[in-house]
């Protein structure tokens, strides 16, 4: 029996909704060019290291292709999403992005970084909606780059790849950062890295520090040490989309709720205060938005949409770590109703970066 061919992915919405990808990366080919001098150093991060020295150094098709299209913002990347059928790539700087370099050398390559795909929504502005880089840990620069880059350039939102030398954006250091996000309203999208030092060890014996379950531990805590500090009663109006199904947080939220509240009575921690919204619950459903990278699967999504709010969970590919086709016509084929199902892909994203 001849075995069928499955129709090819089209752009245009003929099936209902555009798909806009909200999570998709890119390199430029400086950062690329910084990235193996530090590879080549001595005392290179360990998780820099694993993913960085993997991604650049290894000859197997999987990170040939992921290096190649990282530092694409033109032909390939918009044959890529013409052949999966995207309409739309809301693009961030990769991890770790501007937080592997040192502050100064970090602001710079933010800028650069801005400039360059600036440029590219310009050149294709049906196609291409960009994140703001920052250097976070030059948190003055920071702020005016943010401010620049959604003012002047159009960014509609900022991306931050997790800590910052080990260090989390709960802490006041980074206070400008947030005050920035928040004042010319967009949202930061906090993009995992590698575990830090005091971290990572155990994960890397076991080869689990990457997208496989490191990404998801490491980030999942940062937006918990955001909530549990009360970063979000200092900046209310704040939002931050985290990927990857919530790094798993959704799905933590009743025992979230019931430890935290039980750790307050108790006087457990003496630096943990009560919340404002009391619950950890009330801050992913009201200061956050969650997106599907790399988690093409229609349970889990099934599940945030019940528990977080369908109109805060949106649709990524997580281009080009993990674009096959076929992750597409999956989530095409969801059992779900075509107003939600138009909510996850395209109008839940066009409302939360204003497109």
């Amino acid at each position: 029996m001849a075995e069928q061919t499955q129709a090819p992915l089209r752009t245009g919405g003929e099936q209902g909704y555009l798909r806009i990808a909200t999570e998709e990366a890119f390199a430029p080919p400086e950062m690329i060019e910084m990235y193996k001098k530090i590879l080549a150093g001595p005392d290179v991060d360990p998780g820099f290291y694993s993913l960085m020295g993997f991604y650049i150094g290894s000859e197997a098709p999987r990170p040939r292709f992921i290096f190649e299209r990282l530092q694409d913002l033109g032909d390939l990347r918009l044959a890529d999403m013409d052949e999966r059928g995207i309409d739309r790539q809301v693009i961030g700087i990769t991890a770790p992005g501007t937080q592997i370099l040192p502050a100064e050398e970090g602001h710079a390559l933010s800028v650069l970084a801005n400039d360059q795909l600036a440029e590219a929504c310009r050149k294709h502005p049906d196609r291409f909606t960009g994140m703001a880089a920052c250097a976070p840990h030059a948190p003055e620069k920071a702020a005016k780059e943010i401010e620049r880059a959604v003012t002047k350039l159009g960014m509609r939102a900022v991306v931050i790849n997790s800590h910052v030398h080990g260090e989390y954006l709960d802490n006041p250091k980074f206070g400008p950062v947030l005050e920035a996000a928040e004042a010319v309203g967009v949202p930061i999208y906090l993009h995992p890295q590698t575990p830090p030092r005091n971290m990572i060890e155990p994960m890397l014996e076991a080869g689990l520090d990457g997208a496989i379950f490191g990404f998801g531990v490491e980030t999942g805590m940062h937006a918990l040490r955001m909530i549990t500090a009360g970063v979000f009663d200092r900046y209310p109006k704040l939002q931050v989309i985290i990927g990857h199904m919530g790094e798993a947080l959704p799905y933590w939220m009743y025992r979230l709720d019931f430890m935290h509240q039980a750790g307050l009575r108790a006087g457990r921690y003496a630096f943990m205060k009560p919340l404002k919204k009391e619950k950890v619950s009330n801050y992913l459903k009201e200061n956050f938005h969650i997106t599907n990278s790399g988690m093409a699967w229609e349970p889990a999504i099934k599940f945030a949409q019940q528990v977080i709010g369908e109109d805060r969970v949106l649709y990524a590919m997580d281009f080009p770590y993990q674009c096959p086709p076929e992750e597409v016509r999956a989530l095409d084929a969801m059992d779900m109703p075509i107003e939600t199902k138009r909510k996850f892909f395209q109008t839940n994203a066009e409302r939360l970066f204003k497109l």
